[in-house]
């Protein structure tokens, strides 16, 4: 499968890299407004260059299209590309809006197009791992799930582009960019939440419009209760790991990162004793806590080799449209619970696309 990129930055070369080394697909081309843009990304992997989207997507050689433009502008180039006839997986997140999201949904299933999103961090071994404690069981009645992303940007990183810190563009701060891999990991690991109250603020940061620090309270629909706590203001030499942490009456899991600092269940399985082997916390710093670019690109590799398989195989993939929706509204309603101080947000009649 041909690939094309849409955007620039060091986003789209974390998905060039990606797909150079995938199996199922290669780098065909990429898009840029910017001319000298799209030529020099273009020259560093060998592959053609645009700077007209129509031109782009008229390429009868082009079979699917990453999108790696600002959060807000996700919606134009990938509705132009599902219209297109191109298959379709977007940076995260999908989109800032339900309403947009939903759009690309319904434009996609109209084109019969496949439309997914990055969700890179699920396909960690670790989260693979602890996905299949929660499947079979192991927690017991789960009583509390809870997420913390405690990182660190600069002035500088708000002020390297009039995007970031907006509503339009960013689409919302600490929780809707950085957080919301560990916000989709603990709906992936813990089920859908039913209500949600919340405080956001800028404590630390100039210039920007949305929230660098986040609270808030979740009531998830199994019952258990748990914390997400986001910031772009806590600053460490190495940078602090993201945790995702469930425990229940038999058991207790705490992730951080890519890693276990606990693995403890009231009845031992033969696997348990791999997992520690392989899977529990090193030393390392946390990826991407305090420089975005130290993030790597397995895992992007592993989501779109998933894309590519899902579409080969008629099926939906494991980071669809409808899957990347989620966080997207939990998020969502947490805005919303913070913008009228704190209320009770109950999200039963909207955490799922419409039919």
């Amino acid at each position: 499968m041909k690939f094309g990129i849409i955007g620039s930055g060091t986003i789209a070369r974390v998905h060039a890299h990606a797909i150079r080394e995938m199996s199922g697909g290669t780098l065909h081309s990429v898009f840029n407004h910017r001319p000298e843009g799209a030529r020099q990304l273009a020259a560093e992997h060998g592959v053609r260059a645009f700077s007209d989207l129509s031109e782009f997507l008229a390429d009868p050689e082009l079979d699917a299209v990453t999108i790696c433009t600002p959060s807000g502008a996700h919606y134009e180039p990938a509705l132009a590309a599902l219209q297109a006839g191109r298959h379709v997986i977007v940076e995260k997140p999908l989109e800032v809006t339900l309403e947009r999201v939903d759009q690309l949904i319904a434009t996609a299933a109209v084109q019969g197009k496949t439309l997914a999103s990055v969700l890179n961090r699920r396909f960690q071994p670790a989260i693979t791992a602890f996905r299949k404690a929660c499947e079979h069981g192991r927690f017991g009645t789960l009583t509390s799930a809870s997420c913390y992303v405690k990182w660190f940007r600069d002035q500088a990183y708000y002020d390297s582009a009039a995007w970031r810190g907006t509503w339009a563009l960013d689409g919302g701060g600490v929780l809707m960019n950085q957080a919301i891999h560990a916000i989709d990991a603990l709906l992936h690991l813990a089920g859908p939440v039913t209500a949600v109250q919340a405080h956001c603020a800028c404590l630390a940061h100039s210039g920007i419009e949305v929230e660098d620090s986040a609270a808030a309270i979740v009531e998830f629909e199994n019952g258990a209760r748990g914390v997400i706590e986001a910031s772009t203001c806590a600053w460490s030499k190495e940078g602090h790991p993201v945790r995702v942490q469930l425990a229940g009456t038999e058991g207790s899991v705490f992730l951080a990162d890519d890693a276990f600092e606990i693995w403890d269940f009231m009845d031992e399985r033969p696997e348990d004793a791999h997992i520690r082997a392989t899977l529990m916390k090193s030393s390392s710093a946390g990826l991407g806590a305090n420089v975005p670019s130290a993030i790597g690109h397995q895992q992007h590799q592993r989501n779109f080799e998933d894309f590519v398989t899902a579409i080969r195989e008629h099926r939906e993939p494991s980071t669809s449209a409808a899957e990347a929706r989620k966080a997207i509204t939990l998020i969502r309603a947490i805005y919303e619970s913070a913008r009228h101080g704190g209320r009770r947000i109950a999200l039963s009649h909207s955490a799922h696309p419409p039919d």
